[in-house]
């Protein structure tokens, strides 16, 4: 780090005696705590798990506990954490340092042109989730789509949660398609169909018109006017992923519930997560399709309004609620 990084992460030499000493390395719990005042300085949202993440990367661990945490720190410790320090420092996001990211039970490579899945969205992966595992209960193997799949989260997650379920992932990022396809291998059953399509194109997915049981999706849904304000999300995440076309920022979001009335059985559920401002946009431009019923909006953690769901109307009628 540059600046008197040594004073900020607790390293320093000598005892003060005048005389010449070997260099005291500290112990990796108290360059923890200088890097949580760094970061903390910066602005950085979670400085104290941030920096203890950082730690335990650099010490090739999958998680730090500070209480048993190597004193004095090992060789080459100081200056590698230092380094990733500053980079967080300047808001480079923590996934990116660090190279992957948890959502839900797995842990996903993530790459700098390829949006970083949020906590909030495993909310939306439960209900597809949900009505998967409702259905294979019921003696189904049912077909759920993912569009605008990122680094595959969603679509592994039912991949991995729901067996019996055929999933299919799509994105239009050749970035995205590439590391859902290295995270399926990684992580996922093997089983995962992953393709490169535009969601606004009439023939996505043509071969599975009328089949899926659930289409799930995070879309870009951020509107021109409102440029994130976290350096981490307005810097980093790729603008693709973020801004959803139009004045409003649903243009992507629109043309994902239009292709779930193309591509959804009867029954069938769509599940989309929009900004907190769109939900009653989100619900119009279901019904606006004339291909839902049920159609409703769902909280997330916070308990602000960010999903919509909707099922194709069908006869007879798929029992089952999600609300």
């Amino acid at each position: 780090m540059s600046g008197g990084a040594d004073a900020a992460l607790g390293t320093g030499s000598g005892t003060g005696s005048g005389t010449s000493t070997t260099p005291r390395v500290p112990g990796v719990r108290a360059l923890v705590e200088g890097a949580v005042r760094v970061l903390d300085e910066a602005g950085v949202p979670s400085p104290r798990v941030d920096a203890t993440a950082l730690a335990a990367f650099v010490l090739g661990l999958p998680r730090l506990e500070l209480a048993l945490a190597p004193d004095p720190a090992p060789e080459g410790f100081v200056e590698q954490f230092a380094a990733l320090v500053d980079r967080r420092r300047a808001r480079e996001p923590l996934q990116h340092i660090v190279g992957h990211t948890a959502f839900r039970y797995l842990t996903l490579r993530v790459e700098p042109r390829v949006f970083v899945p949020r906590p909030e969205t495993e909310v939306v992966a439960q209900v597809a989730i949900d009505e998967a595992a409702r259905l294979v209960a019921a003696g189904r193997s049912p077909l759920v789509v993912d569009l605008c799949c990122g680094t595959g989260a969603i679509a592994l997650s039912v991949d991995t949660e729901v067996p019996g379920a055929r999933v299919v992932a799509v994105d239009l990022s050749a970035e995205a398609v590439a590391l859902t396809r290295a995270n399926s291998g990684a992580v996922g059953t093997g089983r995962l169909r992953v393709e490169q399509g535009d969601v606004r194109a009439a023939d996505l997915l043509a071969d599975l018109v009328g089949t899926v049981d659930v289409l799930v999706s995070n879309p870009p849904y951020v509107p021109p006017h409102a440029v994130p304000r976290e350096p981490e999300v307005r810097d980093h995440d790729p603008d693709l992923a973020l801004y959803g076309g139009g004045a409003d920022g649903l243009d992507v979001p629109r043309a994902v519930i239009a292709a779930a009335s193309r591509l959804l059985a009867p029954g069938g559920l769509l599940v989309l997560e929009h900004a907190e401002v769109q939900d009653v946009d989100a619900r119009v431009a279901a019904a606006q399709t004339g291909a839902f019923v049920e159609i409703a909006t769902l909280p997330d953690l916070t308990g602000r309004p960010r999903m919509l769901v909707a099922r194709r109307s069908s006869a007879p009628h798929v029992a089952g609620s999600f609300a």
